[in-house]
C-alpha cells in the first residue's frame, strides 16, 4: 500500500482550484485493505478521478484512492449487466465492453471519469429517455464505517437511496451495471439555431436524436452548435433554421479538433460518439470550473430566458453552456428524481471568486423553477435551499444516520449540502 503525506506533499483535483486537506492519501491494493483502512480511521473519504469541482472528496482525515485496485469487467449475458471492480473510468470500462459485444446504454461527455464517483454525483449523459448514469446501476458493493462489505441491490429497501449517495454511506469498491447488445452510433452537428426556434420547437429539437447538445454563449445569436448523436444511421440531413457543419467542431473557441468524437454523420461504435472527448485527449481545456443546474423540463424555456438575461453578466466568465436532457428516476438524490429535466451546464474560466460572485444570481434565476446542482461542480446553495427540492432529503438523512452515525464519511461540504 502506497501513502502519501500531505502534510509535505500538494495534491488538487483535476481542475487545481481545490488543494486536497486531508491527513494523507492513502493507495491500498485489495479491498481487504480499503476495509482496514476504514475501520481503522476515524474519518474516511474516497478519491476518484478527481473530476469534482469541489472539496467533496476532501476529509479532515485520510483519503482512501482506489487507483491501484485491480480493474476488471466481468460479463453476466443472462443478467446482462457487468460488474466493475476498482477505480474504473468509463472508457475503459466501455473498451472493455465493446471487446465482449456489449455496451452501456449512455455516456457523459467525458469517458475519462471514473464510474463508482459519476455514479455518486448523478452525472449524466443525454437523451430524452436517457436517465443519468446512475439508472443503469444494478447492485453496489461498498465498504460501511466498521469496515464490513455489503452489497445492496436493485429492489432492496435501501438501494434507491444508496447509489447517488455523495460518499455518504461508505466508499464503493464495485458496481453491477446494466449492459445491451453493441451498438453504432452516427453524430451529426449543425450551427446557428435562432431562439425563437429553440423556444418554439424545444420539444422537437430535444427529440430529434438518441442524445442532444446545444452549446451557446446566450448572446443574441442563439445556439451556436448542436450536436446530434443517433444510433445506427439515422439522424436528421437538415434540422430547423440550422446550417450543417461542414467540419469536425469544438465547442470551445480555439479548441483542439482531434480531442473531440467523430462527427460528419460516419456511424462507428458507440464508445466513440456518445463522449465529446476521446479518452486519449485532455478533455475540454483543462484548466476551468464546471457548474450544472438541472431544471424541470417542463420549466426548460423559462430557465432559458433567465439565462438569457443574465448572459451579459456572465459573458466574461464563461467559455460555453451546454443544454441537455435527462429523462426521470427514482434516485433520492438523483437530480432527475422524480421528474425529467434539462440541464443547463456551464463550462467557466478558472476563476473561482467570479465564478461564485455570479451563482448566487444564477440560483436567485433558477432554484425556484424547481433546479437542482451537480452535487459534483460549484454551486452556491446550502441545506436550507437545496432540502426542498428533493422530496426524499429527509429519507437520505435517516438513512445516513442509520449507516453512519459517527460521520466516518463526513466532511464539510457534506455539513453544508446535508445539514
Amino acid at each position: 500500500m502506497t501513502t502519501i503525506d500531505l502534510s509535505s506533499a500538494v495534491e488538487t483535483n483535476w481542475a487545481g482550484n481545490h488543494r486536497y486537506r486531508a491527513r494523507r492519501i492513502e493507495h491500498p491494493r485489495t479491498v481487504e485493505q480499503v476495509q482496514h483502512l476504514v475501520a481503522a480511521e476515524p474519518r474516511v473519504r474516497a478519491l476518484g478521478s478527481r473530476h469534482s469541482f469541489t472539496d467533496i472528496t476532501d476529509t479532515d482525515g485520510v483519503l482512501v484512492s482506489l487507483a491501484d485496485l485491480p480493474t476488471t469487467v466481468e460479463v453476466d449475458a443472462g443478467s446482462r449487466t457487468a460488474r466493475v471492480t476498482g477505480l474504473a473510468a468509463y472508457g475503459d470500462v466501455a473498451r472493455a465492453l465493446q471487446a465482449q459485444g456489449w455496451a452501456l446504454p449512455n455516456l457523459a461527455s467525458l469517458p475519462h471519469i471514473s464510474v463508482a464517483g459519476a455514479v455518486a454525483t448523478g452525472t449524466h449523459g443525454s437523451g430524452d429517455r436517457n436517465g443519468s448514469l446512475a439508472t443503469a446501476v444494478a447492485a453496489l458493493e461498498v465498504v460501511r464505517p466498521d469496515g464490513s462489505l455489503v452489497r445492496i441491490a436493485r429492489g432492496e429497501p435501501d438501494f434507491d437511496g444508496s447509489v447517488v449517495s455523495l460518499g455518504a454511506l461508505g466508499v464503493v469498491v464495485a458496481l453491477t451495471l446494466d449492459v445491451e447488445p453493441t451498438y453504432t452510433v452516427n453524430q451529426r452537428v449543425f450551427t446557428g439555431l435562432g431562439w425563437d426556434t429553440v423556444v418554439e420547437h424545444y420539444d422537437a429539437i430535444t427529440a430529434s436524436a438518441y442524445s442532444v447538445s446545444l452549446f451557446t454563449h446566450w448572446g443574441d445569436g442563439g445556439v451556436e452548435q448542436v450536436w446530434l448523436k443517433s444510433r445506427g444511421d439515422d439522424g436528421p440531413a437538415d434540422f430547423h433554421d440550422a446550417l450543417p457543419a461542414g467540419a469536425t467542431m469544438h465547442m470551445l473557441d480555439g479548441g483542439d479538433t482531434r480531442a473531440v468524437s467523430a462527427q460528419l454523420g460516419e456511424p462507428g461504435p458507440w464508445l466513440d460518439r456518445l463522449t465529446h472527448f476521446r479518452m486519449e485527449f485532455t478533455p475540454s481545456r483543462g484548466e476551468e470550473l464546471q457548474s450544472e443546474y438541472l431544471v424541470p423540463r417542463d420549466r426548460a424555456v423559462e430557465a432559458i430566458e433567465v439565462m438569457r438575461g443574465l448572459g451579459e453578466r456572465i459573458a466574461p466568465l464563461l467559455q460555453v453552456c451546454e443544454l441537455r436532457t435527462v429523462a426521470a428516476d427514482d434516485l433520492w438524490l438523483s437530480s432527475s428524481y422524480g421528474t425529467d429535466v434539462t440541464a443547463f451546464h456551464f463550462t467557466w474560466n478558472r476563476d473561482v471568486d467570479g465564478v461564485y460572485a455570479v451563482l448566487p444570481a444564477i440560483e436567485e434565476g433558477l432554484l425556484p423553477l424547481g433546479a437542482r446542482p451537480h452535487w459534483g461542480k460549484c454551486f452556491a446553495a446550502d441545506a436550507g435551499a437545496l432540502a426542498p427540492l428533493y422530496p426524499r432529503f429527509g429519507d437520505f438523512l435517516a438513512l445516513r444516520d442509520r449507516v453512519d452515525p459517527d460521520r466516518v464519511f463526513g466532511n464539510t461540504f457534506l455539513d453544508r449540502v446535508l445539514g
